[in-house]
């Protein structure tokens, strides 16, 4: 993917998926690569229609979701393009969790029982819902690794004020509510996910994509009742799949560990896993769109001029 310059352009920031362009310091230019990563590294090669995929059930959630909180989004002027207002990040990201799965099944597994300050109760297997959602926040690190952080460390770090703090509480958690609710008419559950705002002036704003398959896991909710009494393994729409591949290929982000290699087959398997969750949440066809770098360019340089500096 092409590193762009746009007139009025004041910054540029590579992530480790996306690109991000600042003009005059007022708007934010996203561009989602197909570039993939797992345990904070960008594994090495990109996977077809992943940024177009991440892009648009970002822009049909924020649209969905714009009645509980204000969003950065302005427009998508390209399929893997995003536009909107640059805001001043809170430096955490609001993790929700519907189900006792991933880092915090691993948590668990270990004999802990708290986690970011949040007790879980006694008894749970993995997979099982929580009595009720916990939010299990996480510094936003700009290099490596994301670390767990609780509440009362948030406020005491003066990432958040207390009242800052139980307005994203209240945010993430009517969100995710939303979120569930969109994904229970499609046959799936939300089971967690993550959230970022910023500050617009005075106003909390929720910005970067929502309830993707990078930012989210889902199950599907068919046979979810009997994989867990049987005590399988439930069915999933998520980016963790990649990660159990790397754990099972020895890597988990450690130094000294090495990526395992990625066969084109593999490419296309995680290509396909990203297009039915599309299709699945969005419910309707994936239609895949590939723009030139060129074509790209234009038509943000198009939605720029829309917009007043």
């Amino acid at each position: 993917m092409a590193n762009f310059t746009f007139p009025h352009q004041t910054s540029f920031y590579k992530g480790k998926v996306r690109d991000v362009y600042t003009i005059n310091n007022q708007w934010l230019v996203m561009i989602a690569s197909n570039r993939i990563s797992a345990f904070d590294v960008i594994l090495p090669r990109p996977i077809p229609y992943k940024g177009q995929v991440l892009n648009q059930i970002a822009a049909y959630m924020l649209g969905a979701t714009q009645d509980i909180c204000q969003n950065w989004l302005y427009a998508t002027p390209a399929p893997n393009v995003a536009i909107g207002k640059k805001c001043e990040p809170f430096k955490i990201e609001m993790v929700v969790r519907g189900n006792l799965t991933g880092h915090a099944w691993r948590t668990y597994n270990a004999g802990k029982r708290t986690l970011c300050g949040v007790q879980m109760p006694e008894g749970l297997k993995e997979n099982d819902f929580f009595p009720s959602p916990i939010i299990t926040p996480s510094t936003k690190a700009s290099e490596g690794h994301d670390e767990d952080i609780s509440a009362e460390e948030i406020i005491a770090g003066g990432l958040a004020t207390k009242d800052e703090w139980e307005t994203l509480c209240k945010y993430t958690l009517a969100l995710f509510a939303r979120g569930k609710e969109i994904a229970a008419k499609r046959g799936l559950i939300l089971v967690d996910t993550k959230y970022e705002f910023g500050k617009l002036k005075d106003q909390i704003v929720l910005m970067d994509e929502i309830h993707t398959p990078d930012s989210s896991r889902y199950f599907y909710a068919d046979g979810y009742e009997e994989r867990q009494q049987k005590g399988e393994r439930q069915k999933q729409l998520s980016k963790e799949f990649v990660r159990e591949w790397l754990i099972a290929n020895n890597f988990m982000g450690k130094e000294g560990q090495t990526v395992p290699d990625m066969t084109d087959e593999w490419v296309d398997t995680i290509s396909k896993r990203y297009i039915e969750l599309y299709e699945q949440v969005i419910g309707e066809p994936f239609k895949p769109k590939e723009l030139s770098d060129e074509e790209t360019y234009e038509c943000i340089i198009s939605s720029l001029s829309n917009f007043s500096a």
